[in-house]
């Protein structure tokens, strides 16, 4: 069985983690944990946050089929998860609010910071219409981003401004709220 690489599965699939990991909108989250703990590690972080996706997106299906659920159901969930998280992003809302983490180790920036509830949902929805070859290709195109805004997200925070940082965040809001809408009608049928 050969590899299927598709540009456009590889688009998709990095277009909806770029907005579910929502990178560029956690800039503050970032800023505020590098003033309180000084030095984050951007290498570290982005490969935990990588190990953990991965390893999602092949284990996630069999542990769900552990506890008796089809991807198709956690797809159709998933939408809605998605629905809530684009929400959030469109309207400047908060319905989820984590406890804010106490050091900026791998767990509060890898897991759940990158790696978390939505992206999760996100990668076996995905997994659910796509190749695995062209999710892995869209994680780790996302990982890179990932990095360069870790290493760099004082200076892109002075460039955007709260204003540009907003401006994209809506953007992908209304971009997530059409996926999750594709993701509910592509799977919501195989259920009944």
């Amino acid at each position: 069985m050969g590899l299927r690489f598709d540009l456009k599965e590889i688009a998709t699939a990095t277009m909806v983690l770029f907005a579910v990991i929502d990178i560029l909108g956690s800039i503050p989250i970032i800023i505020g944990l590098r003033n309180k703990v000084g030095h984050i590690q951007s290498e570290k972080a982005s490969l935990v946050a990588s190990l953990i996706m991965i390893a999602f997106l092949f284990v996630g299906d069999k542990i769900l089929s552990i506890i008796g659920i089809d991807v198709n159901s956690f797809a159709v969930a998933g939408s809605f998860i998605i629905f809530f998280l684009a929400i959030e992003m469109i309207l400047g809302i908060t319905l989820y609010n984590d406890d804010e983490p106490e050091s900026a180790s791998i767990v509060p920036i890898a897991f759940p910071l990158i790696a978390g509830a939505g992206t999760m949902t996100s990668i076996l929805s995905l997994r659910a219409e796509y190749y695995v070859e062209n999710i892995i290709v869209g994680i780790l195109i996302n990982m890179v981003f990932v990095y360069i805004v870790l290493k760099s997200s004082k200076k892109i925070e002075n460039i955007l401004g709260q204003a540009g940082l907003s401006v994209i965040r809506k953007v992908f809001g209304v971009i997530l709220l059409a996926i999750a809408v594709k993701l509910f009608a592509a799977n919501i049928n195989e259920l009944f």
